[in-house]
């Protein structure tokens, strides 16, 4: 996710409560630092302040929609009027939220958005289930041969992911990019410590597989010398 605040205190505080709810987040304060984050990163929804120092976010947002960009996004703004919304709207905005404002309904708006983006294809459904792993997308709760389970945000949004892609391998880069923000080191063992955390979590029979020099593949091991 991307946050484009020019508040110091609320862009940071924004950012604390996305990453609370397991999300990776950038923060940014301006239109050129925004323009230039979302040219480099495949963001799942920016949620975007609407005066920011060089200008009102709706007039870039109705540029970059008339190229063709359609990544999710949701106005965070004290402009409360009905023609401040129905514009924010009209300027290709997705959703728009006024200040002040619940943390809890923040997150779950920008989840909302977020998960259109997550996958190609078909929408990822509410429930996702992997041999007897059941993942509840909308609850965020995670059961193996019907024992819930208790995962840390970050861990239920790993899963999350490789649950989207099961049978198929996810790079550490993609896990990464996805799971954490701009801080994280792409050469560190971030990766390789949460999924050691979720194997343990998981238990036996091992449903997160390694595939050598590549990432992980979460499904029923198929037996071949390449996975460990």
């Amino acid at each position: 996710m991307l946050v484009v605040e020019d508040d110091a205190d609320l862009g940071y505080a924004v950012a604390a409560a996305l990453r609370g709810a397991g999300l990776a987040v950038d923060l940014v304060g301006d239109i050129p630092a925004a323009d230039e984050a979302v040219l480099i990163s495949p963001y799942a929804c920016v949620v975007f302040d609407r005066m920011l120092p060089s200008g009102d976010s709706v007039d870039y947002v109705a540029a970059r929609r008339r190229g063709g960009w359609d990544t999710p996004v949701l106005f965070l703004t004290a402009r409360d009027s009905v023609a401040d919304r129905v514009a924010g709207f009209e300027h290709g905005g997705d959703d728009y939220l006024v200040k002040p404002f619940a943390v809890a309904e923040l997150v779950a708006r920008v989840l909302s958005l977020g998960r259109r983006s997550l996958t190609t294809g078909p929408p990822a459904a509410p429930v996702l289930r992997v041999v007897d792993l059941e993942i509840d997308v909308p609850r965020r709760q995670v059961r193996r041969a019907g024992v819930l389970l208790t995962l840390t945000a970050k861990e239920f949004a790993v899963l999350e992911l490789l649950a989207n892609h099961a049978g198929e391998v996810v790079s550490r880069t993609t896990l990464i990019e996805h799971c954490w923000d701009a801080m994280a080191e792409p050469m560190s063992n971030v990766v390789d410590v949460l999924v050691r955390q979720l194997r343990r979590k998981l238990g036996g029979p091992q449903l997160i597989h390694t595939v050598r020099g590549a990432g992980y593949l979460l499904g029923q091991d198929p037996a071949a010398p390449a996975y460990g």
